[in-house]
């Protein structure tokens, strides 16, 4: 491992020099200690500071003051063993890695559990998606990373969570924001108790927004509409939420660049993204994508009294449906092909879900308590998937971008069915150990309904059985210090695009095997009494068998193959220092180690593993000048390492830094009203850099650029009433 700093960039080392010299300062006023902060996982709630494993919250003060509240990469950056890479293209989603896993995706998120409000954002076959996360509503975003993360099920390499805020007062807020590249957003939320006693009787909260951009590169331009209503109700036992949500995000997509046009001119847009501007033209094929998804779901907690250890009840129930279709640039002599599944994308996906477990709890002998909680769960998902070519005619006349003629149309389906178990035991006043159990089912079947000369029949089914146990010993050195080792299996199958087709011939990719994965992590968590000093740090290996990689990817089939074992090891630290009322201060350190052990293909064993960063940071100094803390003063800075751009290791994205400074100011006005007011800067120095890349990209287009300086305005009104 490099020194603990070496790796970092001058606007990096500014800000960690800032905070290291922080640490030392002696303050006139006395600093504060952190609030403890409350998280809830499977069962019952608890300080993330009582939690043998690696978990941050970001809340919903932090989110505010990242941007427009449209992009998980605005504020987890923050979160170290996390990637959140903005493509600044909304036509494709976000790239997130936890610790290197979900680092192979090439679009979307795979390998990482995603949750809101109890109800999977992911896929039983572990592919998910954030574009409809509703950050503006959210009381907090939980990140766990580690062993742990198994217990909830396929593919969990990370897990996700956002949780919306609690209806405790009636306001009205309407929210404006505008930017670069014509950047512009409006937002109204609506939210109101609706019984007089406090704590008790039905509650609403309700909101809309309305997003658009042009983008900073031709053919970037997206629209985004989202609505969220949730009615709650409180009872003396019993809490029920049924909740509904709808977005509509059209985006055209600028691909990404080669090296040779990245390094000409990171802002430029590849032609075949672009629109023709008459029929004849070649090479032109107006690349989008149109999203929509309908989501409701419902939660029914129930708290027993008298009943003995067992403490509470709750179920979860969820239903959707997710509309897509996508334009691509596949050429028109590549779908000749009899196999090619053409250049548009489409499918419609039906999916449902139920949770339900049982939490328990004991007094033991010498004050000494025991927790556990047992579940069961089910998650089903069908697509009815077509692909289309995406043209029609030929020569003068032919149209590009256009939808077609058919060429793909089947049924894919999904399922997995769990069981799980979780408990504490506390084994004396400083040690506790903490274990869990996950075993399930995940369930893959196609029906090939497009069956033509040259194109057999596609249709398949297959499963893989799995059993996660993790486990952890923690040890409370102090009051304020507590240590744990913690230990786990994981898995995660091939999605059902990575299952879709084989080498050779027709048919599901039977041999195609779901990767598992041994983890371990030793970690230290320190809050110093009166010092407002909060310190974690983890270190951790994963030993992963038959990991998923690319074998080819041309002419719209992407063929996924076992590349044999890889490792991942690493450390994270993550510290925040409220160095005295006016001042406090940030940092991230994530350092990671992710290898291919094996030579498969053109796979070289040593190489690094697609995606993943081997060293970022973050750090931030905010400053309220003013006693009354209704302004606030911050810099904030980010720093990635080169990364690998597919298997090989042909090429990397540069390591790169940028800085961001923000301003934000609270403006009381009659009656129970307010205004918040928050100005940022982004890439305030103009650094041209890679900001993510598309890995394994069959035409070698793997660059896709951050976005230059941008600066951003935004507005809220509140009235409480």
């Amino acid at each position: 491992m490099p020194a603990p700093l070496a790796f970092v960039r001058q606007p990096v080392a500014l800000a960690v020099t800032l905070f290291a010299a922080s640490v030392q300062a002696q303050t006139a006023a006395p600093a504060a200690d952190l609030a403890p902060v409350v998280i809830s996982g499977r069962g019952f709630e608890q300080r993330a500071f009582d939690t043998p494993y690696s978990v941050d919250i970001v809340d919903a003060d932090t989110l505010a003051k990242g941007g427009l509240l449209v992009n998980l990469s605005e504020t987890l950056a923050r979160v170290p063993g996390l990637t959140v890479a903005n493509r600044s293209n909304y036509a494709q989603d976000l790239q997130i890695n936890s610790r290197g896993f979900g680092a192979r995706s090439s679009f979307g998120v795979r390998g990482i559990r995603l949750y809101t409000d109890g109800i999977p954002a992911s896929m039983p076959d572990g592919s998910g998606q954030v574009s409809h996360f509703d950050l503006a509503g959210a009381q907090r975003i939980e990140v766990l990373r580690g062993p742990f993360s198994a217990l909830y099920g396929n593919s969990s390499g990370g897990v996700i969570s956002l949780f919306s805020a609690p209806v405790r007062e009636r306001y009205l807020q309407l929210d404006g924001d505008v930017g670069d590249d014509g950047t512009r957003q409006v937002r109204a939320t609506l939210q109101t108790p609706l019984s007089d006693t406090p704590g008790r009787g039905f509650d609403l909260r309700a909101s809309v927004s309305k997003f658009e951009t042009d983008g900073f590169r031709p053919q970037s331009q997206a629209e985004r509409t989202l609505a969220n209503v949730r009615l709650g109700w409180t009872g003396a036992q019993d809490t029920v939420a049924v909740q509904l949500n709808h977005i509509d995000q059209p985006a055209d997509d600028p691909l990404g660049l080669t090296r040779a046009a990245f390094d000409a001119d990171p802002y430029q847009t590849a032609t075949v993204a672009l629109p023709q501007d008459a029929p004849g033209q070649a090479g032109r094929f107006n690349t989008r994508k149109t999203v929509k998804q309908t989501q409701i779901g419902a939660s029914w907690r129930h708290r027993f009294e008298a009943a003995g250890p067992l403490q509470e009840s709750a179920v979860t129930a969820y239903t959707g449906t997710r509309e897509v279709r996508q334009f691509q640039s596949i050429p028109p002599a590549t779908q000749a092909a009899a196999t090619s599944p053409g250049g548009v994308i489409d499918f419609e996906r039906d999916y449902f879900g139920l949770d339900a477990r049982l939490a328990f709890r004991w007094t033991l002998a010498g004050e000494r308590r025991a927790s556990l909680v047992v579940g069961a769960a089910h998650e089903s998902a069908e697509d009815d998937r077509r692909g289309f070519r995406n043209f029609i005619g030929t020569g003068a006349t032919q149209q590009l971008g256009v939808l077609g003629e058919l060429r793909r149309d089947e049924t894919n389906r999904v399922t997995t069915t769990d069981v799980y178990a979780q408990g504490e035991l506390e084994l004396s006043a400083r040690w506790s150990a903490t274990f869990g159990l996950r075993s399930g089912e995940v369930k893959f079947r196609s029906r090939d309904r497009y069956i033509v000369p040259g194109n057999g029949d596609d249709s398949g089914s297959t499963s893989d059985r799995y059993t996660n146990p993790v486990a952890a010993l923690q040890f409370r050195a102090t009051p304020t210090l507590n240590l744990y080792l913690s230990a786990g299996q994981g898995f995660e199958s091939p999605t059902l695009n990575e299952l879709a087709y084989r080498s050779s011939g027709s048919g599901f990719n039977s041999e195609l095997k779901a990767q598992e994965s041994t983890q371990v992590e030793l970690g230290a968590k320190w809050r110093p009494a009166g010092t407002g000093l909060s310190v974690d740090a983890a270190l951790f290996s994963a030993k992963t068998e038959n990991e998923i990689g690319v074998l080819s990817n041309t002419g719209g089939r992407s063929v996924f193959q076992n590349v044999g074992d890889t490792t991942r090891r690493g450390a994270e630290v993550a510290a925040a220092w409220q160095i005295s009322r006016a001042l406090r201060s940030t940092l991230a350190l994530t350092w990671l180690h992710a290898t291919y052990d094996d030579s498969v293909g053109s796979v070289v064993a040593g190489n690094r593993i697609a995606g993943t960063s081997p060293r970022s940071a973050f750090a931030e100094l905010a400053w309220r000048p003013l006693a009354s803390e209704r302004t606030e003063l911050a810099t904030e800075v980010l720093f990635r390492d080169k990364v690998a751009v597919n298997d090989a290791n042909s090429d990397f994205a540069g390591a790169w830094s940028t800085v961001a400074v923000r301003a934000q100011h609270i403006i009381p006005l009659a009656g129970r009203s307010r205004v918040e007011l928050l100005a940022r800067v982004d890439n305030l120095f103009g650094r041209e850099y890679a900001g993510s890349v598309i890995v394994n990209e069959g035409n070698s287009r793997f660059f896709e650029p951050g976005a230059p300086r941008t600066w951003l305005l935004s507005a809220k009104w509140r009235h409480a009433f």
